[in-house]
């Protein structure tokens, strides 16, 4: 295997094949810090430019789309409280709180490293244990989906801040909206109000745009003669190498949760994100610190998302199931391409796959220089006056909500969620409850009305399956341990 890499390091670093891999890490980047622009979208839009490429070059550049997209996503949040991708979602609590004290160099450059550690850890994994978590993987039926689905939902209630009673209210109506459209099981209409455009429900990326991005500009709207921008202070500079070490061991343990959650068809970096940012917080000395701008609240949903990366080709490439829709184009390329996904792809085409792997570790490498290399550049977006941020912010969002269906309606739910956020920053009610119930409130239901279906009525399958009651017990501890925080809080 150590002789196919060092093969692969080779392709990958061959004037041949380095270019596409260069070009597809900076075109990722700069489309996942595009609000709107996601890393599925990105991929699926080059797509059919690789249909004449030569199949490594074809696949080395949709990978490096993916690495760069899911990186760039924090780039806007951390800097405008805009996620250029749902999964950089989380990213947005504690990342623009450190930029608007002046700190979007260091928020900037965590978000780098952590995301190169994330990308690292999870194609080590890929290379090292696909055929084990493949396998993990597939134990996981409609009754562990709707537990991983529950243990997400738990994060609810952690990531409210001082007002968990607000946050569980958000939590609510994010579920409602996500009742919205056709039935999963017997496609009746639900709240579609006779509307074909709500038939499948809302999609995520205009609420999105609309809470996080249009809320944000709302409220900066009311301030727009103060020329107010955010002194990026290169001075406090990048993170420092005793603080990278520090950051290491939630790095790490956020890097290999991201690789077994994207292993798991279906769960994807959004989820991995959450997931990992609330195990960091509540493992954490200091849980007060995150929603303020902490270091480990950057570092943990970072490096998680990016797990999910080589996590996601684990059952793509062992078993031709792809782990995320991302995964999803990718089998698409590799059919075009004339490789059969599953276990004979490693023997008949090692040469493509191990040049695959390597190209992935390179890949994560190019990440991270031009995410350090580029921390200046980025950081002078908070320098540009209100006056001219605020209009550009607008139609970004505009143009975001739109592309995604080619959708004027898509316009208005953004504009429609954006005042509902803004409401909600009035009333100072957390918006990241309701993405979080809008993603994984359809996977909740669908699957626990499967698996009711499976069990012919019964709800056994709650206490008699491992890895069910494993997920279920850890979202009662998540509860739990968040209602003793803040009972502690309280009483301080």
């Amino acid at each position: 295997m150590i002789d196919l890499l060092v093969q692969g390091l080779g392709t990958a670093l061959s004037p041949q094949v380095f270019p596409f891999l260069f070009f597809g890490v900076m075109g990722g980047i700069a489309i996942g810090s595009l609000p709107g622009l996601t890393a599925t979208m990105g991929v699926a839009v080059l797509l059919p430019l690789t249909f004449g490429m030569e199949s490594t070059r074809a696949l080395v550049l949709l990978v490096g789309i993916y690495i760069g997209a899911i990186y760039g996503g924090s780039i806007s949040a951390i800097l405008l409280k805009t996620p250029g991708t749902p999964a950089a979602a989380a990213t947005v609590l504690d990342g623009h709180q450190m930029a608007s004290r002046g700190e979007a160099a260091k928020a900037l450059s965590i978000s780098a490293v952590a995301s190169f550690v994330g990308g690292m850890v999870s194609t080590i994994m890929l290379i090292s244990f696909s055929p084990v978590l493949a396998k993990f993987a597939l134990r996981f039926g409609a009754p562990e989906y709707f537990a991983l689905a529950v243990f997400g939902l738990s994060i609810i209630a952690s990531i409210s801040g001082k007002h968990p009673i607000k946050g569980l209210l958000a939590g609510m109506l994010g579920l409602l909206v996500a009742t919205v459209g056709l039935d999963p099981v017997t496609s009746y209409p639900r709240f579609t109000f006779n509307q074909m455009h709500l038939y499948n429900g809302f999609s995520i990326i205009p609420v999105l745009i609309g809470l996080f991005a249009l809320s944000e500009a709302f409220v900066q709207m009311e301030n727009f003669r103060i020329d107010g921008k955010i002194d990026t202070n290169f001075k406090r500079g990048i993170v420092s190498l005793k603080e990278t070490i520090g950051l290491l061991p939630t790095m790490l343990k956020s890097a290999l949760m991201g690789t077994i959650i994207g292993s798991i068809p279906g769960a994807g970096a959004d989820i991995a994100a959450f997931v990992t940012y609330n195990e960091a917080r509540r493992s954490s000395k200091t849980p007060k610190a995150f929603g303020t701008g902490c270091m480990e609240g950057i570092a943990a949903p970072e490096a998680g998302n990016n797990g999910v990366t080589g996590g996601a080709l684990v059952p793509l490439l062992t078993l031709g199931v792809p782990g995320d829709a991302v995964a999803a184009i990718m089998l698409g390329a590799l059919i075009i391409q004339g490789l059969q996904p599953g276990p004979l792809l490693f023997t008949q085409n090692a040469d493509v796959i191990y040049g695959l792997f390597a190209s992935m570790l390179v890949g994560n490498i190019l990440m991270l220089a031009l995410g350090l290399l580029g921390v200046r550049l980025f950081c002078r977006v908070v320098e540009i006056p209100k006056r001219v941020i605020i209009p550009v912010v607008i139609t970004l969002s505009v143009v975001g909500a739109y592309s995604m269906n080619n959708s004027v309606f898509d316009v208005w739910v953004a504009l429609g969620f954006g005042v509902i956020g803004y409401l909600m920053q009035k009333v100072e009610m957390p918006a990241s409850p309701v993405i979080l119930a809008v993603i994984l409130g359809p996977m909740a239901e669908s699957n626990l009305r499967r698996a009711v279906l499976m069990y012919q009525g019964h709800y056994d399958f709650l206490w008699t399956r491992p890895i069910t009651v494993a997920f279920l017990a850890l979202a009662a501890i998540s509860l739990v341990s968040s209602w003793m925080r803040a009972k502690k809080e309280r009483n301080i």
